[in-house]
């Protein structure tokens, strides 16, 4: 039984057609844009998990726009493209850096300084048998072997030997019940019916 953040690196198969640009209806948010790498329009990347995988499952990251841009886009400035089609990334240290076509310099790059990067859930590699991306996890409901609704898992936390389902009861109620995601606990995940079904007192 295992929780994985992100899929496997993958960029294998062939890469999409150029026009392919609508921003994906099952698109999950994998990493942050920090800024210019290099000057010939690389990025530094923050993952958002210790295992930065999702963000090689794709050779295309749609962006949102950040709340914050570094500084005023230049006047005659090409727009901030919605897509990078990637053409190489890697990990170094904590980070990801990676190149694109869309960008050729750094202050291109330096323009998308944090901006949200998505990629679609359809090009995540089919996990091992028990194991479940946290993505399909969150927002499961959490019941008991006596039936009993504990929650939804809100978010996963990710402690080194397994990681831990947060659930609480409303999004008003400050307090959580935090489960171990491990076989000791959780009996079974049902995707389809939404649900997944523990070894857990309420009262813990």
């Amino acid at each position: 039984m295992g929780a994985r953040s992100h899929p496997a690196p993958a960029f294998a198969g062939p890469a999409p057609a150029p026009d392919e640009e609508a921003f994906p209806a099952d698109a999950v948010e994998v990493g942050q844009v920090l800024g210019a790498w290099g000057v010939k329009g690389g990025l530094k990347v923050k993952p958002f998990s210790s295992d930065p995988q999702a963000l090689f499952s794709s050779r295309r990251w749609h962006l949102q726009p950040a709340d914050l841009v570094a500084g005023p886009r230049p006047q005659g400035a090409a727009p901030v493209p919605r897509l990078l089609r990637i053409t190489q990334a890697r990990e170094q240290g904590e980070l990801i850096v990676a190149t694109c076509r869309e960008l050729s310099d750094r202050d291109a790059a330096q323009a998308l300084s944090g901006a949200r990067i998505y990629v679609s859930r359809n090009s995540f590699p089919t996990p091992d048998e028990d194991e479940f991306y946290w993505v399909d996890l969150i927002g499961l409901a959490v019941r008991n072997r006596t039936g009993e609704l504990l929650g939804t898992v809100t978010h996963l936390i990710e402690t080194g030997p397994h990681c831990v389902l947060c659930v609480r009861a409303t999004q008003e109620q400050a307090a959580e019940v935090l489960i171990p995601f491990v076989a000791a606990y959780v009996d079974r995940v049902d995707l389809s019916g939404r649900t997944i079904h523990v070894d857990w007192d309420a009262s813990f």
